[in-house]
């Protein structure tokens, strides 16, 4: 079969992205094609990827979102026995929903002048093309939770839903010289054998809850707070948070490393992975953290902070957030015994839990609709 990927932007470290690239894979194994289309490409290209740049113009990203929205329609409307988008665009045969409803934030959460706005406008209109009752788009959502959204507000048929497990690479399970890949990662940065090491992982800083850390890290007693360092792994401003980390007085204990393929090295490093984010989908980062065996400290708000929850694998900030009651959970997770145990749950859970095969049940359901699709 020859499949058409659309997805907006591609760059090695964002968790769409690496979903993506994962079910590509599976389909190119089974012998299908492979053809993405985006609007730009960031790091090596597969050989067996037939990757088409698509130029857009735009002074808003909502603009470009759409000028990217009809080209990719154009470009994929004849030759190709179904279509993916990874993104909200016009024409899709599939769609993965890594997104929450959009719909159910702007009523929800926003006013009136915002609903008025040509941005919210115009993603509206996108999504609307995908969920509509009318609409033949098949949907893999990776997280449950949100589906009622989608058929509140605008009446899905339950049956075009598909709930996907969650997923990780199987290099993020704990291996068996897990302790030697700890040791060598802390001498390698040199966090001492008596200090304590908070992780973060993820691109966009302010959503992610950076500065929540920052100002929970800085509540730490002094003694406390001299021995406990953070890091921070993905794309973002970094700039104003290190200010921020430097005003609070803790400049020196705040590093930000970009973008890496190594993230299960510091999973195994870390002592507790911080993930107090404003607004998550999912939370992929929990998934991962649970499989290396690292306590996990996260956001009530995350799609998968369930997972936390049920596997006894760490501790939830609840909704409404306050950020006393987040410096007061940390405060307890480094002084706890427990850190082990939590530890150790969160391997045990994710062994009871499919989080392999999620790339193969996409690529089933893809090739479901292509069989429909080639039918005259």
């Amino acid at each position: 079969m020859k499949i058409a990927f659309c997805l907006f932007k591609y760059f090695p470290y964002g968790g769409l992205q690496r979903d993506f690239k994962r079910i590509a894979e599976v389909c190119y194994g089974r012998g299908h094609s492979v053809n993405v289309f985006t609007t730009s490409w960031e790091g090596s290209v597969p050989d067996w990827f037939d990757v088409s740049i698509i130029p857009v113009r735009g002074f808003t990203n909502h603009r470009r979102r759409l000028n990217f929205s009809k080209k990719a329609l154009e470009a994929t409307k004849d030759g190709f026995d179904v279509v993916v988008g990874f993104n909200k665009i016009h024409g899709l045969d599939v769609y993965y929903a890594a997104d929450p409803c959009y719909k159910a934030i702007v009523m929800e959460e926003r006013g009136l002048f915002y609903r008025l706005s040509s941005r919210c406008r115009t993603y509206l209109a996108l999504e609307e093309d995908i969920f509509k009752p009318s609409a033949k788009t098949e949907v893999l959502l990776i997280s449950e939770k949100g589906m009622g959204k989608f058929v509140r507000y605008y009446g899905t048929p339950e049956q075009r839903l598909h709930v996907l497990p969650p997923s990780i690479s199987e290099d993020r399970l704990a291996p068996s010289n897990a302790g030697e890949i700890r040791k060598d990662l802390r001498k390698e940065f040199g966090v001492g054998e008596g200090e304590l090491l908070l992780l973060m992982v993820g691109s966009g800083f302010k959503t992610k809850g950076v500065d929540r850390s920052i100002c929970a890290l800085a509540s730490l007693p002094e003694e406390l707070k001299e021995k406990t360092r953070l890091f921070v792994i993905g794309r973002g401003n970094e700039g104003r948070f290190k200010r921020m980390a430097k005003r609070y007085g803790i400049g020196r204990h705040v590093r930000f490393l970009g973008g890496r393929n190594d993230v299960s090295r510091f999973m195994l490093g870390a002592d507790i992975l911080l993930h107090p984010s404003r607004s998550e989908n999912t939370g992929m980062a929990l998934i991962e953290a649970m499989a290396s065996g690292i306590p996990i400290l996260a956001s009530d708000v995350c799609g998968y902070a369930h997972h936390v929850e049920k596997g006894k694998a760490g501790l939830l900030i609840p909704l409404p957030f306050r950020q006393e009651k987040f410096n007061e959970l940390l405060l307890r997770m480094l002084t706890s015994r427990e850190r082990k145990i939590w530890a150790q749950n969160g391997i045990d859970y994710v062994s009871r839990i499919d989080v392999l095969n999620m790339p193969d049940m996409a690529a089933d359901i893809i090739e479901t609709v292509a069989r429909k699709n080639r039918k005259p």
